[in-house]
Formats: C-alpha cells, structure tokens, sequence
C-alpha cells in the first residue's frame, strides 16, 4: 500500500479521545469485523455493558459509549487485561498464519482481487445491506478472510442506508431512515502518512464531488468504502451516498460512477494493481472503464486496446433473473454525466460508450444497460445458480444472436452462505464435537462422513433448544415492536405468553415483491387456520420482511399478513416481526424448523435464506428455483411446483397454494409429530441429519469461494498477466483480429457441401470462402445438435487445400461416424484467437444452413 496508512490508534484519537493503557487492545479487537462470527470476543463486551451489547452488538459502540472510569477500572484488572492480551495475539496469529490458499498455491500469479459491490452484509454494526446481493458478498468476504484468498471488498458508505420498518397500527409498513453515524461504525479513516484525510475527486457536470475513504477490518481481509458525505461539496452532493436503493435514476447513476471509477481510482491511490476484478452485479460495472483508463495512462494505449487487456482481468457476476431487473439508463442522462468522461480520459465519443450498453448499437433510442457494459468489459460471466445460469443464458441470448442457446457465454458459481456467520452456539457444538474446530477453514471432504455420526438423540435436542430459544426471541421482539407501536398494554403483555416451545414452527422471512408470492398461503385463510390451531399437531409461523417504499404492491402483501394475524383466531399461531435485519435473521434460521420458499419460478436467481438453516438443523420447503431446484432430493427436505415456468399464471398459483396445503398436511406436521419411545421423530431426525450432511458443505462459501478461486480468480489472473505484459501487445493483437473480424465478416459465404460415406464413416467436404481474411482467424466445424439433452457434436474440420482462381476459397474436411443421418449435421465459421473468449470477445458465428 502506498503512501497511505491506516492504524487503530488513530480512530482513538479523532472519537475517544483517552489514554488508558490498553485501549488500543480493545479497539483493535472492536475495529475487527471478525467478532461478528469468531465469538471469542463477546464476553468482553459483555462485561463492558451487557445492556448495549444486547441491543447493538456493536463492539465499537461499546467502547465509544464507557466512561474513561471504567475503561481504567476494567483494563488493570488483571484477569481481563490478560484476556485481551490473549485474543489480540490470536487475531494477529490467525492472520499471520498461512491459509489454505498459501497452503494450496504458494506460487500462485494471483495477488489481489478487488471485489466491487454497492452492498456488503457483514453485522447489524455496519447497516449498509438490504438483502441477498449484500448478503452474497459480505458472506463471501468472510470466507475470503477464513480460506486467505486474497480479496479486498470496494462499496459505499451510506449515511442512512436501507430504511427500517416499522408496522403501524393499521398494519402498514412505515419507512425510517435514521443516520449512520461513521464515529459509532466499526470503521476507520484512510490516511496519507502525514495524516491528511485521504479524499478521491470524481469530476461530474459542472462540479467535483469529493469522496472520504473508510477502511472495514475484515479478519485477513479489507473492504474500503467510499462515502460522499464531505464538507467540500454541496449540500445536494453529499446526499449522494444517503440511501441505499434510494431516488431515481440519477442518484443512481451517480452512485454506480462513485462505486465504479471512484473505487477503482482508490486503488490506485492505495498502489493496489488488482489482477482480477469482480463485479458483483452491473452496478460495477463502470470499473470497466476506469480500468482501461488506468492502464491507458501507463502504457500510451488507445482505449479499445487497453480494453482488449483488461477486460481479460474482469469477472461479472449477474444475480438478476429477469431482464426488468438490469439497471438501465436513459441516452441523455449517460451523456450528460459521462460524455466529459469519456471525451477527456478515454478518448472515445458518447457514442462509442453507449454502443457498449446497448443491444443494438445502432440504436440511439435504446437505454444504457449496465449488465450489457460488464458483459462487454468482462472475459468472463456467471450466474448464481445452475438454474440461473441458464436463466442468463436466455436473457444475454440478443448479444450473440444465432449462437445456440448452450454456447451463450454465461456459466454459474452457485451461491452459499458463510456457515460460521450463521450457525448457533449449540449448533457450532455439536459440529466441532463431530468435525473439529476448523473445519470451515479449507477442505470439507469428510464433513459429510463425520456429521453423520451424530445420535438421533443429539440432533433432537438441538432442534428443541433452538426452537425454544426463537420462541423466547420471538416474546420479547413483539413485545418491543407492539409498544413502539402503540398497541394496547394488553397486547403487548399477550405478547409474552405467544407460542410454544414445543410446536412445530414454520419460517417464512425475505423481500416482500409479488415474485416471491409471499401470501401463497394465505389463498385459503380458513384452510390455514385450521392448519395452525390443530390442537392434537399444532403449527406456528413466524413472518419478516421488507418491500421496498417504492413497492406498494409488496407493502400491501405484508398488511393482508398484518390483518389476518390480527384476527382473534390467528393471533397465537401467526407473528410478524418488523424490521428485518441480520440480527433477526440469525435468530429465525437458528431456531426455525422448516424455512419455507415460494417464489415465482425462475424469478429467485439463487436465494441464500434457506441455505441458512441447514448447519442449525432446519428443513426446507422450497419452490424448484434457485438453489433449491439443484439441492434437492427427498431425502433433504421438501418441494414445491413441478419444475418448470408458468410465466405468473393466477391459476397456477392457486395450484401450488394448494399443493403447499397438501404437503404440510399429510408430509411435514405427520412426520414431525410421529415420535418414537423416547418421544425423537425419527423420520423427521432422519432428514435432518441428511439435509445437514449432504447440503451445508456444499452450500457454503468455504465451496462458492474456493470454487471461484480455482475455476475463475487464478485463471484470470493468469488470463490478465499475459495480456497485460509488453505494454499490452497481445491485447492489440486481440483487438486487430476483432477490427478484421467486424471488417470481413459480412463477406464470409459457404460454398458447395459434399458428403461421402467411406465404411462406417460419414465425410464431409464443404467450400469456404474467406475473402482476404486470414484463415487463421477463423475457425471452421461440423455441428449437430444434441440429442435427448445431450450435449451437441462439435469437430473442427481440417483445412485441406485451397481452391483454384478463387480470393480465400478453401476446402474444409471432417468425418464422423455414420451413425447419425447427413442431414443432422452442418458446417459453421467461429472466430479463433489463442486466448480469447468465444463467443464473448468475438460474438460472429456463420452457418452453411
């Protein structure tokens, strides 16, 4: 890192101004995100004030809020400042000590990778998530830190965040956006060595917007946050980095231009040179550019050149599972706010960048999509889920139009959930118990094997403390939010005698949007009731969740779930917990016994909730989408719908409705109920065991980010450090075959097909005619599709002379057993450069027929 430095001491100084021996102990172990799943820290906290510890979990609140008296008074004593000695040194030993990816490749080309997201969900210490996609990457920081892949997180610092919730005495949800304030967030300012702030100044119309930097400790690894908040601007432009999600389209464009070319420009100021870029969903994907920028500067390249060799660098990861869902931007809101840009650094028109966000370039009318500049800019794309890879494939299918829907290039990383995170007291137990303390830390091979080894008798019990302790949470939650509220005192003492430790309780906790069909149980009150109140297997649900304050359609599905609750007869099996956030979560996933799932499919491109539940023993009920549609079996849990899209048919809503009705009331509360001597569901303990053993390993990002290390990060490092040596010669040898290709393509025709059979083969014979293009360029191959899902016949044919009198005729062979008919077969003309991504760096494709 140059000519910037960072130390704990230093956020002493600007918010606690003390100098009690052994501050600096506390606050290096407060400043250190590790503590939100390494819990070895939360009794000190506890005896510092048990009161806040409880309502914040945030330790840098803990220590910002005790007086200089007590601090004193707490840091002689020599107990505890021999327990904060101890866990400073086994922090700094984590740290220091080599990780798998040190273990596994300690010659490995890949120093860094810069991880580019607008949300990270670390702990309810730092709100700067909504949901899933903050989810994803601060789950997959965490075990970046956990595995030492070395990863550094780039997003923003909002000063309100997502909004929080409250339900009002109407059932409606009310909006609140209460103020971050960066003294009391586990964070601390970037600085130059001589103390100096660092500040980065993105240049928009008219006027700078000068950007404060923030670094998160997170274990081994860094976030850096960017936050416009800064004296020096406008009171307008400080707002910019006020709301998650929040305004309109130019606030957002805004924000995107701070994430993308402001984060990459942070790098640079840090003397970071990332290998590898990962842009975590298109809101990125401005980094595209800047990237080019930097590298234009260092080697006097032309733009379309220096993209040619960084975007071999730059990994995208869509999470968006319909086309409505691509952050689009009008053609004249891109040139007001990027022209300059453009014009001044890259060297290139509007125009030019507008092609790399449009279908059709050609089209001025047609919006800037971000998703389509990533795709652009990237060597390779993925999705988050098999399923969603799929669903991708179709949505990005205008890019590479006449390509086959198989060779669209978008593969899938599936999604997983950073277990530590997530799993309780007891459920950590009992895993360290069967499959050793560190078994999150590289491979989990026999994890499978070794939970399985756990009594009937055990996982019972695990399941009953946690139920009993959600339902404990779930009292005195609805305690606090019915008095906030205004409820009745009695109301709010009713609260404390809700639900039973003993019954089967169902979760149901996400984004409230009608995709997710959130009330599919509610299609039949009556039915529903009758399922609840069942006095010999009664069932009890505990609701959460948000819709957006723009989404009044998802704000009516949470008040129909407000009013049936507050029915007489619903009241004791049904609640609605408000303000959905990571604490919350943590509590249902943990004590849950059946998380269900009923989203429109192919709607939930991944969907990590569910994932959740299984190191704490929970079950899923899921619709076939997302994960769910490739984990699974009957064995692990149960699903819902038949596999395939019904494109939001009313009807076949009212179908699954019904179905969901059927499966809980003859499969999940029999199974649950039906008990042995010793009064354990064994049937039930059964599918716990195997959702436990075959699903958690698989779905955690200890696989997700070894998976993406492996099969995408030190490919592309690799991929990068080739094209970028000699000044980028190879990406200008990359760009000259594109510039030929754009050039020649349309001259490109097939001639005379011949087929002979010889024995049992088939040969074919087909006329090329290439024009003045270099053969080498293209490649020529006999293709037939696959049949009964198989993958399809591809052979490259062979070259065999060139034809007399003609410009670039040539005659191309291949053979084939004749086991097929001719006529399934055809001849096609790809592009072909050594190191290129086809069809994603050269999307033209030529077939005979």
């Amino acid at each position: 890192m140059k000519n910037v430095k960072t130390r704990f001491s230093h956020s002493k100084e600007l918010l606690l101004s003390t100098d009690v021996d052994g501050f600096d102990s506390l606050a290096e172990l407060a400043l250190d995100m590790r503590s939100s799943w390494d819990h070895a820290t939360d009794q000190v906290w506890r005896q510092l004030d048990s009161v806040l510890w409880e309502l914040t979990h945030n330790p840098w609140v803990i220590i910002q809020t005790a007086s200089r008296e007590k601090l004193q008074r707490v840091l002689t004593d020599a107990t505890f400042r021999k327990k904060i000695d101890n866990l400073v040194q086994a922090r700094r030993d984590a740290v220091e000590a080599p990780a798998w990816f040190q273990q596994t490749y300690p010659q490995s080309p890949l120093s860094c990778v810069a991880y580019f997201s607008m949300e990270f969900m670390l702990s309810e210490a730092l709100p700067i998530y909504s949901g899933g996609l903050g989810n994803v990457a601060g789950d997959q920081l965490k075990a970046a830190s956990d595995l030492g892949v070395p990863v550094i997180g780039i997003g923003l610092l909002y000063q309100q965040g997502y909004f929080r919730q409250m339900i009002d005495k109407d059932g409606a949800q009310q909006a609140m956006f209460p103020y971050n304030d960066p003294g009391q967030l586990p964070i601390t300012p970037l600085r130059k060595p001589d103390g100096e702030w660092l500040r980065l100044e993105v240049v928009l119309p008219g006027y700078s917007v000068w950007l404060r930097t923030w670094q998160v400790q997170v274990g081994r690894v860094k976030l850096y946050l960017l936050d416009s908040n800064d004296a020096a601007n406008y009171p307008a432009h400080r707002g910019i980095t006020s709301e998650l999600y929040g305004g309109g389209p130019e606030l957002r464009l805004k924000q995107e231009m701070i994430l993308g070319i402001g984060g990459y420009r942070l790098l640079t100021a840090l003397g970071i040179q990332p290998e590898v870029c990962h842009l975590n969903e298109g809101h990125a994907a401005f980094v595209v550019l800047e990237r080019a920028r930097s590298f234009m500067q260092e080697t006097a390249q032309t733009f379309e050149s220096a993209l040619a060799v960084t975007r071999a660098g730059n990994i995208f990861t869509t999470h968006t599972a319909v086309a409505a869902g691509f952050d689009r931007f009008s053609p004249a809101l891109i040139e007001q706010y990027l022209s300059n840009y453009v014009r001044t650094q890259l060297g290139i028109t509007c125009d030019d960048l507008l092609a790399l966000g449009r279908q059709n370039p050609n089209d001025s009318s047609e919006p800037f999509n971000m998703a389509y500049l990533a795709i652009r800019g990237s060597k390779t794309v993925n999705g988050v889920s098999r399923l969603h890879g799929k669903v991708s494939r179709h949505l990005f299918e205008p890019l590479f139009p006449r390509w086959p829907i198989g060779e669209i290039p978008v593969g899938y990383v599936t999604n997983g959930v950073h277990i530590p995170t997530w799993d309780s007291a007891a459920a950590d137990e009992l895993w360290t118990r069967a499959c050793n303390k560190e078994r999150w830390l590289g491979s989990t091979n026999t994890l499978e094997r070794d939970i399985r080894c756990i009594s009937d008798a055990d996982l019972w019990q695990l399941r009953s403390t946690a139920r009993k302790l959600l339902v404990e949470f779930a009292r005195k939650r609805l305690r606090q939010q019915l008095a906030v509220s205004g409820a009745s005192p009695e109301a709010v003492e009713g609260a404390q005698h809700l639900f039973d430790p003993n019954t089967l309780t169902l979760g149901f906790a996400r984004r409230f949007a009608t995709y997710k069909r959130p009330n599919l149980l509610l299609h039949d009150p009556e039915r529903l009731l009758r399922l609840l109140s069942n006095s010999q297997r009664p069932v009890q649900l505990i609701m959460a969740g948000k819709a957006h304050p723009a989404d009044l359609a998802g704000q009516a599905l949470i008040q129909e779930w407000i009013h049936f609750i507050r029915q007489s007869d619903a009241r004791p099996h049904v609640v609605f917990l408000s303000d959905y956030d990571m604490h919350l979560t943590e509590q249902l996933v943990q004590g849950v016994d059946v998380w269900l799932n009923t989203p429109r499919r192919p709607w939930e491109a991944c969907g990590t909730s569910g994932m959740k539940v299984l190191v704490n023993g929970g079950i899923n009920l899921s619709e076939l989408d997302g994960w769910w549609a490739e984990a699974y079996t009957p064995e692990v849990g149960w699903a819902l719908g038949d596999g395939l899209e019904h494109d939001g048919d009313p009807a076949w809503d009212a179908i699954e409705a019904e179905a969901l009705y059927d499966l809980l009331e003859h499969k999940v509360v029999p199974e649950f109920y039906t008990r042995d001597e010793q009064g354990v569901p064994t049937a039930w303990v059964a599918r716990m065991r195997e959702s436990m053993a075959r699903l958690t390993p698989q779905f955690s990002t200890n696989r997700t980010v070894r998976e993406y290390t492996e099969q995408h990060y030190l490919p592309t490092a690799s991929a990068y450090r080739m094209r970028a040596a000699d000044k980028g010669k190879i990406g200008a040898d990359i760009l000259n075959w594109q510039q030929a290709l754009d050039q020649k393509w349309t001259a490109l025709r097939f001639g005379e097909m011949k087929v002979e059979k010889k024995g049992d083969q088939h040969v074919f014979e087909v006329q090329v005619y290439l024009d003045d293009l270099d053969p080498d360029a293209v490649q020529v191959e006999l293709y037939a599709s696959g049949i009964n899902g198989a993958e399809p016949e591809r052979l490259e044919m062979v070259r065999l002379r060139e034809l007399t009198g003609s410009l670039g005729g040539y005659v191309y062979s291949a053979s084939v057993p004749a086991i097929r008919a001719e006529k399934d077969y055809t001849a096609r003309i790809i592009p072909q450069h050594e190191g290129a991504a086809i069809p994603l760096e050269a999307p033209w494709i030529l077939w005979q027929r």
